[in-house]
């Protein structure tokens, strides 16, 4: 089953809608969504390096652009919208600590945060919360999301071929990997 998805997400990575979707989730991770768009770049610079740039030229500009939607949930709808978001993923102590942090440090921990797969939605929000300066916020998203989002591809691009025969050969301990990556994001959130 593990073989079949793996291959059907190739071979949508390979669509014509690949794109879009990437964006989708890239905007939405940003400011709501679970899921962190990686799932997306993988798969589809993978199947398509020579498309690397590009992939996470949209990438950047998706999360960047959700991130600026996850800054106005903070900043004008935090009750009604944004503190429902921290509730339901069980963040409200590590959101609490973030802010103490955030009005200490401000653009260092955008900058650190944003390249972790601590989730970016929790950033921007709080950054909105703290009507932090929203030039810097746009600055400091791009060239973090954008360091993340280009280092995965340059990677990919790079070792793609060898990386996608291991990947091919260890799915399941790739896949397992990659889980436990993200719930130690989520973890490590909770306690940092």
């Amino acid at each position: 089953m593990l073989r079949r998805l793996y291959d059907t997400v190739l071979r949508l990575a390979e669509g014509p809608q690949a794109e879009k979707w990437l964006a989708a989730i890239s905007f939405a991770e940003s400011s709501f969504f679970p899921v962190p768009p990686d799932a997306m770049i993988v798969p589809m610079v993978l199947a398509r390096p020579e498309r690397a740039w590009r992939i996470a030229t949209i990438c950047t500009a998706a999360s960047v652009i959700g991130g600026f939607f996850g800054y106005a949930i903070g900043y004008f709808l935090f009750t009604t919208i944004g503190q429902p978001i921290v509730d339901f993923y069980g963040y409200q102590s590590a959101f609490d600590r973030f802010q103490h942090q955030f009005q200490e440090w401000g653009l260092w921990i955008i900058l650190i945060k944003g390249m972790t797969p601590i989730p970016y939605k929790i950033v921007t929000i709080a950054s909105g919360v703290a009507h932090f300066d929203l030039l810097v916020f746009a600055a400091a998203s791009v060239a973090t999301r954008g360091a993340r989002f280009f280092l995965v591809a340059a990677l990919l691009k790079i070792f793609g071929p060898p990386l996608r025969n291991f990947i091919e050969k260890y799915l399941t301990w790739v896949t397992t990997g990659f889980v436990l990556l993200i719930i130690g994001g989520f973890v490590a959130l909770k306690y940092v």
